[in-house]
Parts: structure tokens; C-alpha cells; sequence
């Protein structure tokens, strides 16, 4: 932990590096520069305190469906060996509980600014800085900006006609109101995807009548949520130092190895036996990855998948119809659910299931919503679990402008491009953690990497001398174009999802994440580092066109 006076290196700037974010990637962020560059930085937050995601998303029912043993930094092995769980993996306390002593740890927050949401970002071509504007008419100035503003965070709320109508309550899961007690009240759920899942397993034993308003079916395998003993954690924990090797050189980098056996060659008996013991185990991303090789690449394996899925969903749902709404008609091509007994609830007395893809909703009115069939629901409370504008929606819900006043809405108004996930072309010395065309994994992992790339190009910069870094539109559009062509090497493009966009009226479908694996990502951006940067411009002329 640092003790010295934190004094700017950059002339005529406030800060060396602003940081905005205080979640995963924006507490590492200010470790590595503040503690081990020895530079002065500033971190903003719109939260009241550290937790990034974790901060916001307190639904009843929030978890990781990473298991608890990775889904943490891996950095610090004291921080490693303090680390506490109970079962397989987080709940949404135990996870704000684990930021905040790392916060407590390393004193982060003596490096943030809390309460106070970013508004702006300009890069001013004349002094080559970032100017940082706030919702509090602040305006601070540094040469590097980093964003940590994370992949799910700009909540997607749908319009409906009448809504100001609803004598009820209305709440996103991604800003949910502290407090709020959902026992004996007539509840609807809106959005059925990860979020969905938890909250219509946490709300439907305690509430007077569930209503869950789907729009897709999922699939959704067991989460397999056991306690783990001592025993167990002790053993993972002395085994770190292996099992953070495998999960950087992985695919999903979900701690689990994945499989080398393709299911499209495997015998029928063969295949139901690996899914059972998968379905008997959890977890959604291990019953993708940990049983075949090919379910995400192959139309004879996804079939294999699915339909295992789908005879479950038969088995354990009584009605009929019911069953029948259940039933996925897309490919199991999407992010892989789990949740622990998700169907079973469908056989609860108090759970009704509306399908609005057939009858959708056509209003809100004082009482509940009605259907366009004029089906009326009466309910108190209407929780949307509608997911994200995942990705760019952050960046371009802020006015953030690079060279020549350039915007990142006229960037990316076709889709997000950037560059290894991280940069842009026009916007000098901008990093994003989990920009555009990053990898899709296990999030923690991800962040690291690339925080560590960033923080060792930020060294490179300063221990030369140089006063601006972006990447070439060349290069820029390159990535683009391998991130594509891995995209469509899978199945994910097929199905319609937030990964690629599709829950956000009227967003172009696009490329979103780098789906090659965490350790090809890991080798693809550090052959640009130990190549010596060949891909970027330095010191761009602040007044080129």
C-alpha cells in the first residue's frame, strides 16, 4: 500500500489517469496505477460505494453462475487465501462483501469520487488530455481515461403504452429499490434470461400469485448450488497457483476443463449419459463446454443438447400446455442459463406463465397489464428483468468525443467496433475494459487481462516518453473482422440475443465479444505488446484530420 504524495507527472493535468468505474476492472485499475506506477488517478462512480454491478443488481436471488473459487481477482494470493465462501458459488452480498475488502485492502477508496455519475468525455486536440465532465458540473482533466463501466449496466427498460398508469410499483433488477418485500404480493416478471431465472425462483415461494410475462423460452439447466466443505476449499485453495494457469489458457475461463469430445460423433447412449451427469452436477456454461466440444459449433450436437433439455422440460412440467409455452423453439445457441429448479415452479399453484411473443403485451393500465387478446393480469409489483443495452450501450449513452470532436454514437452507429476490446480508433489514450470484441467468458479473468495490458502499455508510454497511443483503422477494422469470422464459426449468430444485440428495439445486429477463448485472446493481445506496438500511432499530430 502506498503512502507517498500522489503528485501528477502529466503537465497541466489534474490527473495522470481518471478512472470511471468502481466494479471489477475499475478497483484493479487503480491498484496497478496508483500503487504500482506510482501514478496519480481519480476514480468516479455513480454508486455510493464499490461494487460495480454487485453495487446495483440486489434482486432477491442474485448469483454468480461462476463457481466461487474463480470468481474473484487472481492477483493477490493473500487475497486468495482470505477468501471465504460456502457453497458453490456467490450470492450478490457475499460478492459485494469480497470487493469491499479488497477496497479495504489495497485503501482504494481514498482514490474515488462516489455519487457522482460521468456525463461527459472529451479529448481536447490542443493539450492532447481527456477532459472528464460531471453531473455535478465538475470538470477534471487527465492524459489517460479508463473505463471500467462494465458489459451489463445500462439497463434496458421497454416502453409500454399506459405505464405511468400503474397504481403498482415498478422496478428494473438492475437498479433494484432497497427494502422492497415481495411476500404476499401479486408479482409480474418480466424477461425470462439469467436475471429472469433467479428472481422468478427467489419470488415464486413467497409471493400471493406469480405472473411471469415470457417472451422466448430458455433453456435452463440445473445450477447445482451445493454447500462445499472445508475440505474442498482448502484443496483449491492450495492448487491456485494450476488453477489459474488453466483458466487463462481456457475458452470460457469458468475453472472447469473443458471438453476435447464432439458430440456429433459420440453414440446416442453416450450423449444422454454425459448430459445426465451434467444435468446431475450444474451449471450452465459446464453443461455447454464441459460435456462436448461441439454444441456451440455443430447443428447435429446443439440438437443433442436441446433436445435432452426439452425431454427434461416434458418430465418435470405436469401441464401440458404449460409445458408447451416452456418449450425452446430457438437454438441452444444463446448464454447458457441455470437455475435450480426452474421448471419445477411451473407446477406451483400461485405461477402463471403468459406467453407474449403469441399475446403480447399491449398495455400497462392502473390495476396491472393487459394483453392484446384484452387479458388482464391484476398485480402490485411489475419487475423488469430486461437485461442490458449490453456492451456500447454505456459509451454511447455518455458524450464521450474523440479527435476533432468525433462522437462514439457516429462511431459505432452501424454496431461497436474497437480494437482488442479495449480501444478505438480517434480516441487517444482510451481504454475500455470489456469494450466491444472482447472475449466471452467468466468476467474476472477477462478483466485482469486486460487491465494488466493496459497498465503495461500506459508503462511503456510513460517510461518513453510518449504523449498519445491509438490504434490504426486498419488494424481496428481487422479485429473486427476476425471477431466476425470466429462469430460466425458458431452458432451464437443464429439465435437472437443480447449478445449480439437483439434486445434492444432497433439495434443493428453485430459482432459484440471475441468467442475464440480467453487463452487465444491472451496470446493475441500480447503479440501486440511484445511486437512493439505495431498495430498503433503514437504522439498522432493533435491537429490531423
Amino acid at each position: 500500500m502506498t503512502t507517498r504524495t500522489e503528485i501528477t507527472k502529466t503537465q497541466g493535468a489534474d490527473f495522470d489517469a481518471i478512472v470511471i468505474g468502481a466494479g471489477f476492472g475499475g478497483l484493479y485499475s487503480i491498484y496497478k496505477l496508483r500503487d504500482e506506477q506510482g501514478l496519480h488517478v481519480r476514480g468516479f462512480d455513480s454508486a455510493g460505494d464499490v461494487g460495480g454491478t454487485w453495487y446495483w443488481n440486489r434482486y432477491p436471488g442474485a448469483v454468480s453462475d461462476t463457481e466461487s473459487y474463480v470468481y474473484r481477482y487472481s492477483f493477490s494470493g493473500e487475497l486468495l487465501q482470505k477468501g471465504r465462501w460456502k457453497s458453490r458459488y456467490l450470492t450478490q452480498p457475499e460478492i459485494l462483501e469480497y470487493m469491499n475488502e479488497v477496497a479495504d485492502h489495497f485503501d482504494l477508496r481514498r482514490s474515488y469520487q462516489f455519487n457522482t455519475k460521468i456525463t461527459s468525455t472529451h479529448f481536447n486536440d490542443t493539450t492532447g488530455l481527456w477532459q472528464v465532465t460531471t453531473d455535478k458540473g465538475q470538470t477534471f482533466t487527465a492524459k489517460y481515461l479508463i473505463t471500467g463501466l462494465g458489459l451489463l449496466s445500462a439497463t434496458n427498460t421497454p416502453k409500454f403504452k399506459g405505464i405511468d398508469s400503474f397504481k403498482g410499483k415498478v422496478m428494473h433488477t438492475g437498479a433494484w429499490t432497497e427494502g422492497v418485500d415481495l411476500t404476499g404480493k401479486r408479482v409480474g416478471v418480466i424477461g425470462t434470461a439469467s436475471t429472469g431465472v433467479q428472481i422468478i425462483l427467489a419470488t415464486a415461494p413467497v409471493a400471493k400469485h406469480l405472473t411471469v410475462f415470457q417472451r422466448s423460452a430458455q433453456y435452463v439447466v440445473p445450477i447445482g448450488n451445493t454447500p462445499q466443505s472445508e475440505e474442498v476449499i482448502a484443496q483449491q485453495k492450495a492448487n491456485y497457483d494450476e488453477i489459474w494457469k488453466q483458466v487463462k489458457s481456457s475458452v470460457v475461463a469458468f475453472g472447469f476443463e473443458e471438453s476435447t469430445i464432439p458430440a456429433e460423433t459420440a453414440s446416442p447412449e453416450e450423449r444422454e449419459r454425459v448430459f445426465e451427469a451434467a444435468w446431475n452436477r450444474g451449471g450452465g456454461f459446464y453443461f455447454m463446454f464441459g460435456t462436448f466440444c461441439d454444441i456451440a459449433t455443430s447443428q447435429v450436437a446443439n440438437d443433442a443438447a436441446a433436445d435432452f433439455i426439452k425431454k427434461k422440460i416434458a418430465q418435470i412440467v405436469k401441464d401440458p400446455e404449460t409445458a408447451r409455452k416452456l418449450m425452446p423453439k430457438d437454438l441452444y445457441a444463446k448464454r447458457p442459463l441455470c437455475g435450480q429448479n426452474y421448471y419445477e415452479v411451473y407446477n406451483r399453484d400461485n405461477v402463471t406463465l403468459a406467453d407474449v411473443k403469441a399475446d403480447p403485451i399491449a398495455e400497462f393500465t392502473p390495476n396491472g397489464i393487459r394483453l392484446e387478446s384484452g387479458e388482464e393480469y391484476e398485480l402490485d409489483v411489475v419487475i423488469f428483468a430486461t437485461g442490458f443495452d449490453a456492451v456500447d450501450g454505456n459509451y454511447t449513452r455518455i458524450d464521450m468525443r474523440g479527435r476533432n470532436g468525433v462522437t462514439m454514437r457516429e462511431k459505432w452507429k452501424d454496431g461497436p467496433l474497437g480494437y482488442l476490446g479495449m480501444m478505438e480508433t480517434d480516441f487517444p489514450n482510451l481504454f475500455m475494459i470489456l469494450g466491444p470484441n472482447g472475449p466471452f467468458t467468466n468476467l474476472p479473468p477477462s478483466i485482469e487481462t486486460q487491465v494488466e495490458w493496459i497498465t503495461d502499455t500506459i508503462k511503456m508510454m510513460e517510461q518513453k516518453g510518449l504523449s498519445s497511443i491509438e490504434p490504426t483503422e486498419a488494424a481496428r477494422d481487422e479485429w473486427v473482422a476476425t471477431c466476425r469470422t470466429i462469430a460466425d464459426m458458431t452458432l451464437f449468430p443464429k439465435a437472437e440475443s443480447w449478445i449480439f444485440g437483439a434486445n434492444i428495439p432497433g439495434k443493428k445486429n453485430a459482432v459484440m465479444f471475441y468467442m475464440a477463448g480467453l487463452g487465444n485472446y491472451r496470446n493475441a493481445i500480447g503479440a501486440v505488446k511484445d511486437g512493439g506496438y505495431q498495430t498503433m500511432i503514437f504522439d498522432r499530430a493533435t491537429t490531423a484530420a
